[in-house]
């Protein structure tokens, strides 16, 4: 297996038969030196980023029924909402407020809002709030938009662009093999439907992120094919800015019977993704799933990104995971291993030149080695 590491250190690409080979190793220090290896190559600067965002769930409403979510609600459900506009408002003035400049908004299916509705609320928030970054509407949710319309898909996403939506999160994603999405969710899109939403949204000029959730009923082979997919498809369009994998919280859904995958298994799935996906920039962390500790690790095991600060997060505090990180916190993981902390945006371009950031480049700590 060192040789496949010493590859992929070495900028080589991997093999999905090396990916699974090492997926399937337990030599979690091994893979995490290649994976922080694999990004000082590709991040050799003094710091690591966060950003300030508030995931906005504008409705819970949701046609799909999937068994790892205990988020959605069928729409005839009586805790079924649509958020009212002056509470979406009001939520980004908060955020704002505390130096936010971006909202990831994303909902379930609901069966009866429409095309305009959608392109109303955008249009509202860019009117009042021209200088937030719209992270909106994943790829299942932009598949429904095309059915409920009647639209193709290049016209939704043109319209929604046209109306305010800036960039596409990566949700919905879960593992992008048709075995696993048909044994944990129906009525949902399948993975050529949600990788073609991505296609098209980077072929409009779009950015977007791509996620895994990982730890349920894939095998370890399911989990080297989504990456591989992810990977063709960069390879293709060059439209993702952002990696995020995170393990299934079990929880209050229908699938609590499966035990959590711990932190061991996030560390090195987390690495591996780093070493195989060769042509995306940046990966997360995913502190929100694995608190404090194991989040600031992942600093060490192939990301070079904290996340979100993330004011408002509801769809895995409904699965029983409730993790909170201040900003001081976030700022304090990445520099207790030994780099600066920076804001950024969606788009991996820095917003901050802070005194702090300043003030610090003089006086960074040794950088760790592992």
């Amino acid at each position: 297996m060192q040789a496949i590491l010493n590859k992929a250190v070495a900028g080589d690409r991997l093999t999905p038969e090396e990916g699974l080979a090492i997926l399937q190793s337990h030599d979690l220090p091994a893979i995490g030196a290649a994976a922080d290896a694999v990004t000082r190559r590709l991040h050799p600067e003094k710091f690591r980023t966060y950003n300030i965002d508030r995931n906005i769930n504008y409705t819970n409403a949701c046609t799909a029924v999937c068994d790892f979510c205990a988020f959605y609600r069928p729409p005839d459900h009586p805790d079924v909402y649509v958020l009212p506009i002056e509470s979406l408002l009001n939520k980004i003035a908060e955020t704002v407020e505390v130096g936010g400049d971006q909202i990831l908004l994303q909902g379930g299916l609901h069966p009866k809002l429409s095309m305009e509705w959608y392109e109303d609320m955008l249009r509202t928030i860019k009117i009042e709030f021209p200088q937030v970054n719209i992270h909106g509407f994943s790829p299942p949710e932009i598949h429904h938009f095309t059915k409920i319309a009647q639209l193709p898909l290049r016209t939704v996403l043109e319209r929604l662009r046209d109306a305010g939506l800036g960039s596409l999160p990566g949700g919905g994603g879960e593992i992008l093999v048709d075995r696993v999405r048909k044994d944990i969710t129906r009525g949902k899109v399948l993975t050529d439907d949600w990788l073609n939403v991505m296609r098209v949204w980077h072929e409009l000029g779009g950015r977007s992120t791509a996620t895994m959730m990982f730890g349920h009923v894939e095998t370890l082979e399911e989990r080297i094919e989504h990456l591989d997919r992810v990977r063709q498809l960069q390879d293709e369009t060059g439209g993702f800015t952002a990696f995020i994998s995170w393990t299934f919280q079990p929880d209050n859904t229908d699938m609590d019977h499966i035990p959590p995958a711990g932190a061991f298994e996030y560390l090195k799935t987390q690495a591996v993704s780093r070493l195989y996906l060769d042509n995306v920039s940046n990966i997360q962390s995913s502190w929100v799933t694995q608190g404090e500790k194991v989040g600031q690790l992942a600093l060490m095991f192939g990301a070079n990104d904290m996340g979100s600060l993330m004011i408002e997060e509801n769809v895995v505090s409904e699965a029983g995971t409730v993790h909170h990180l201040s900003l001081d916190a976030i700022r304090r993981c990445i520099t207790n291993v030994g780099y600066i902390p920076r804001q950024r945006n969606v788009f991996y371009e820095f917003i901050d030149e802070s005194a702090e950031y300043r003030a610090t480049k003089q006086s960074l700590p040794q950088l760790p080695v592992i």
